[in-house]
């Protein structure tokens, strides 16, 4: 809130100070976090490639970071759920120990095998750190909320080194249809100097070319509305199928760390009896060969199966980086079917996947310009705002509200099943 004895420049100047004092603070303490977790992942998956034997200890892990959760992190276990949760309706501050929790479990996915991402990782950080400064500064309720999203930003934008999408995406994932401008500054400039702390480590991102951008046509409009909705498709799928088999998971192994034991074992068979090494982790060389001349067509549909099979057992990491390897893969599918460039298929695909499975178009466009040129923007908002359309009411966070119905018509719908 502005102090509201000073005149309103006063109060204006003091509101920026102050925020950017805290923002910065943010930044600072979450592009650390995703530098160490960056760090730690290019650990883990060189080792789990030189040791594929680490494979048949994925239930085992599984089963002990479930355990060690049930002993001290019952009320972190919520992860993204529960940051959103205390955004919308704050209670009581997030405990320190979820990032050092979310840390280490990310980790030892990744380390025995699992088809996990990254972002939910860099995301609870960034929140759990930032709310610590809540306690310390005695900030109140809204300055709270506020400083959660600038977390948030901070985490996403660090760990993909996409500083406007960050900040774009912890404003628009809260509630379908609707932005949270009041903490456009705090995300803004924590997103920023989070990206920058990162690379400041020595932590550097991988960027792939989208090759020369083909100018607009009758026929690469419709190829693109096409395949925007065939995302969109993918994304809904990916959402529905994690919440619904976790539910079936959970339903019929009421014993938390039981279910990563076994879905560990199977996750473990399948990766070695169906040479599925390709899929382990988080895939990021499936998304380098999206880029290139020649992928099978069904990668997008296995590697979505290993996620949604992991996240359902109840694995930690994330969602999102296998979106965009699901994406990428799709486009690269789609691209001859629609005639059109390989290279810019999967870079579509890459964002407008994740843009319908989190309902997030805006950050996913800003994504596309960030990672593969202004040129591509007017492509992206295509295909990003028609997955989004087509892809329901709920994604990948069941946190996530409803702030406007994608369509008036099937605004009834809207808190019905994906």
């Amino acid at each position: 809130m502005l102090p509201s004895k000073l005149p309103e420049p006063l109060a204006l100047l003091a509101h920026l100070a102050r925020w950017l004092l805290l923002a910065t603070l943010v930044g600072v303490l979450a592009g650390s976090a995703s530098a160490a977790l960056l760090l730690a992942l290019d650990w883990a998956t060189a080792t789990r490639e030189a040791q594929r034997g680490l494979v048949w200890g994925l239930p085992l892990a599984g089963f002990a970071v479930a355990w060690v959760y049930r002993q001290v992190g019952q009320r972190v276990e919520a992860g993204n759920q529960l940051l959103i949760d205390e955004i919308h309706d704050p209670q009581q501050a997030i405990p320190l120990r979820m990032a050092p929790l979310i840390l280490l479990a990310t980790g030892v996915s990744h380390l025995f095998g699992a088809s996990v991402g990254r972002e939910g990782t860099a995301v609870q950080m960034g929140g759990a750190l930032a709310d610590q400064l809540t306690r310390a500064l005695r900030l109140g309720r809204d300055e709270r909320r506020i400083l959660l999203m600038a977390g948030i930003a901070a985490g996403f934008a660090s760990v993909f080194g996409t500083p406007l999408a960050g900040a774009v995406f912890a404003l628009e994932v809260l509630a379908i249809g609707r932005l949270r401008y009041d903490a456009l500054l705090a995300c803004v400039l924590a997103a920023l100097v989070g990206d920058q702390t990162t690379l400041a480590w020595g932590v550097h991102h991988v960027h792939h070319p989208a090759g020369v951008i083909p100018p607009w046509s009758v026929w690469g409009l419709g190829a693109v509305l096409l395949a925007g909705a065939a995302f969109g498709l993918v994304g809904r799928l990916f959402a529905a199928a994690t919440h619904r088999l976790s539910a079936i998971v959970k339903r019929h192994l009421a014993y938390g760390p039981l279910r990563p034991l076994l879905g560990g074992a199977l996750i473990a068979a399948a990766l070695v009896g169906l040479d599925g090494w390709r899929y382990a982790g988080l895939g990021l060389p499936l998304i380098a060969e999206a880029f290139g001349p020649s992928l099978p067509p069904w990668d997008f549909a296995v590697k979505m199966a290993y996620t949604v099979a992991a996240l359902a057992s109840g694995f930690k990491g994330g969602e999102v980086t296998p979106l965009f390897v699901i994406g990428a893969t799709l486009g690269h599918a789609l691209a001859p079917l629609l005639h059109m460039p390989v290279a810019l298929m999967a870079a579509l695909g890459f964002v407008a996947v994740f843009a319908g499975a989190a309902n997030t178009p805006l950050a996913c466009t800003l994504m596309a310009i960030e990672l593969f040129g202004a040129d591509i923007g007017g492509h992206a908002i295509v295909a990003c705002v028609i997955s989004y359309g087509v892809s329901g009411h709920r994604g990948i966070y069941g946190a996530q509200r409803l702030g406007q119905p994608k369509a008036a018509t099937v605004a009834g719908a809207a808190h019905g099943p994906p």
